[in-house]
């Protein structure tokens, strides 16, 4: 799926989480921030479009461990362990767009190394996704209308 896809998925349960969490901006920041990670393993998306990730790319391939709830799971103990505070926002930023992507004709695999994938029928950038697209972004606007009292 396309980032602003994921972006308005993620803002979606973010805002679930609003008013429940003890800084509610940071839990935002973060979780729209950890939409983004997964796609560091291709040189097409935004942030991975740097030269010095390349290698990495190289390694680790588009869709492969970065794509996957095994490199999630790894990532949010050390959350836990060093920064509590930040491992809800980041699993729910970054699981978010591993959701998405499932549904997706390229899939993922949820549980690498083990072959397993996750597929849908979703077409990255086509008319599916632009109804998802729509219907989140409407979804975001009622339930940020719901939340606005939290922000005053």
């Amino acid at each position: 799926m396309l980032i602003r896809t994921h972006l308005l998925i993620s803002l979606f349960f973010a805002l679930i989480f609003f008013p429940y969490v003890k800084y509610p901006f940071l839990f935002l920041a973060v979780a729209l921030l950890a939409t983004y990670i997964p796609d560091i393993d291709t040189p097409n998306s935004k942030i991975g479009n740097h030269w010095y990730l390349r290698p990495f790319q190289w390694i680790a391939g588009h869709r492969g461990i970065v794509h996957s709830f095994t490199f999630l799971f790894g990532i949010c103990l050390l959350f836990v362990l060093f920064i509590p505070v930040l491992a809800l926002p980041f699993f729910l930023g970054y699981a978010s767009h591993l959701f998405a992507d499932s549904f997706t004709i390229e899939g993922i695999k949820p549980f690498y190394p083990f072959r397993m994938s996750s597929s849908g029928n979703i077409k990255t950038g086509g008319f599916a996704e632009m109804n998802i697209l729509f219907l989140f972004a409407i979804f975001d606007f009622v339930l940020f209308l719901s939340r606005i009292s939290y922000l005053l």
